[in-house]
């Protein structure tokens, strides 16, 4: 028994020791943390639609890694107001902690995206500000400006931006509006662009720092593992395709394929370019937050109402016109994002007008002079077949028409029925569409094809 109770004791003894060792061993050396992540990304050149995917991508990644902060290394003359106002909505979103590194300039576009962010750190000799809407003029022209509708419009989006983040809504509206008035700050008809100093005074700004190091060290992040996000090449494509002269130019081809591939046999590679460019289109679009199922959509049923228009009902009605407003409305609502303004909403539809005259144009054109091309020769049949293939001249019975004339009965697209001498005969006209009760003329007989064009009056000219 007492050998026993020796036992116990010593045991005891022994845990006892063991657990004040441990203690001991962690107080001496402590557990090793990991150190706070800290994304890092550029907001630097013209504010486009094609940033707002890397900053969503950035801020998605920062959300799921846990970081403790990510800093927009911000240097920007601005760009498109819907560009900006895409980024402001994410930012104001944001999970994370934000903060925006003016290093060395926020101007326009970029002083929205910056008052969007929780904290504003300035470089010295930084600027923020000057962000009056404006709409450019012709190449070479300075810019001109808007209607004071779509001012109002953008000084509200910065003064609810600044109230969000509890900045002063006076100055950022100051920054847009040079109707703003501040004593001591600014005069009416100036506009608000402040410096490192001013922005710091006035609470626009957090605190100074010139590197990144600094505004970690000004947040309490000294040490943290930074990680630096650039845009991927999926994005850098999406601002390819989403630049106003590229996406012009991928209307125009797309709608050029499709018009050639309509008025050509088969399926070839007219069609198949055509689709891959509106496709290239609709994607860069959609990726930047643009365009959507219902733009594709009412593209679609706007090509589909046009070609029921040109091949199946006669003359050009409402079908027509139905299709060409989709076609319209489709292609202008992919150009234009959240917070556009009228001026370039009108501008976008412009765009869309002048690549669909231009793909028309150069179709007429290709249509022309296609079958004198080494490519259309392939698309067009000219291989003649002489009388020892099996080739029958036109029937002698047909032949009575050549030189007669008559009237259209239906309508010529361009095969119809017209009336000649008082009998019905099966026509073609010479590629113009005729509507019934049109007076014409036989010019030809091929086969068993009998051509015909509309007949000139004595008072219009041949």
């Amino acid at each position: 028994m007492q050998r026993m109770n020796i036992k116990c004791v010593g045991t005891l003894s022994i845990v006892t020791l063991g657990f004040l060792t441990t203690i001991h061993l962690r107080e001496a050396f402590p557990a090793q943390t990991k150190p706070p992540v800290v994304y890092v990304a550029p907001i630097e050149g013209i504010i486009d639609l094609g940033i707002a995917p890397f900053i969503q991508r950035v801020l998605d990644e920062a959300t799921q890694e846990g970081a403790a902060a990510v800093i927009f290394d911000i240097n920007t003359f601005g760009g498109r107001v819907d560009g900006a106002v895409l980024i402001r909505d994410a930012l104001l979103n944001a999970r994370v902690k934000t903060v925006a590194f003016v290093n060395k300039r926020a101007i326009s576009a970029g002083a929205l995206i910056s008052l969007a962010a929780e904290k504003i750190v300035m470089a010295d000799g930084g600027t923020i500000g000057a962000a009056t809407p404006v709409q450019m003029g012709q190449p070479g022209a300075p810019a001109q400006p808007v209607e004071e509708k779509t001012v109002s419009y953008v000084r509200k989006e910065f003064r609810a931006t600044a109230e969000s983040r509890k900045r002063p809504p006076l100055v950022a509206e100051a920054m847009v509006d040079a109707d703003v008035e501040i004593p001591g700050l600014i005069e009416k008809g100036k506009l608000l662009t402040l410096t490192t100093e001013e922005a710091l005074k006035h609470k626009v700004a957090d605190f100074r720092a010139n590197t990144i190091e600094g505004v970690l060290e000004q947040l309490d992040l000294a040490g943290a593992e930074v990680r630096r996000a650039s845009p991927n090449w999926a994005e850098n494509l999406v601002r390819f395709l989403t630049h106003p002269i590229v996406s012009s130019l991928l209307i125009t081809i797309g709608m050029l394929g499709i018009i050639v591939e309509l008025r050509t046999p088969g399926f070839g590679v007219p069609g198949v370019l055509g689709i891959a460019s509106l496709a290239l289109f609709f994607w860069g679009h959609w990726l930047g937050q643009l365009a959507g199922w219902e733009e594709v959509l009412l593209v679609a049923a706007g090509i589909a109402l046009l070609v029921v228009e040109v091949f199946i009902t006669p003359g050009f009605g409402l079908t027509g016109a139905l299709g060409i407003v989709a076609l319209l409305s489709g292609l202008s609502l992919s150009l234009v994002g959240a917070g556009a303004t009228w001026e370039f909403i009108l501008k976008a539809v412009g765009r869309v007008v002048f690549s669909l005259l231009a793909a028309l144009i150069a179709s007429l054109i290709m249509l022309r002079f296609l079958p004198r091309m080494p490519f259309g020769r392939r698309l067009i049949l000219e291989t003649g077949l002489p009388a020892q293939q099996g080739y029958a001249s036109a029937p002698e019975s047909d032949k009575i028409w050549l030189g007669k004339g008559g009237t259209a009965i239906s309508p010529l697209r361009p095969a119809g029925i017209a009336e000649i001498d008082g009998e019905r005969v099966d026509v073609v006209s010479d590629g113009e569409f005729l509507e019934p009760g049109v007076p014409i003329v036989v010019t030809r007989v091929d086969g068993n094809r009998i051509v015909v064009r509309r007949r000139r009056t004595s008072t219009e000219k041949e």
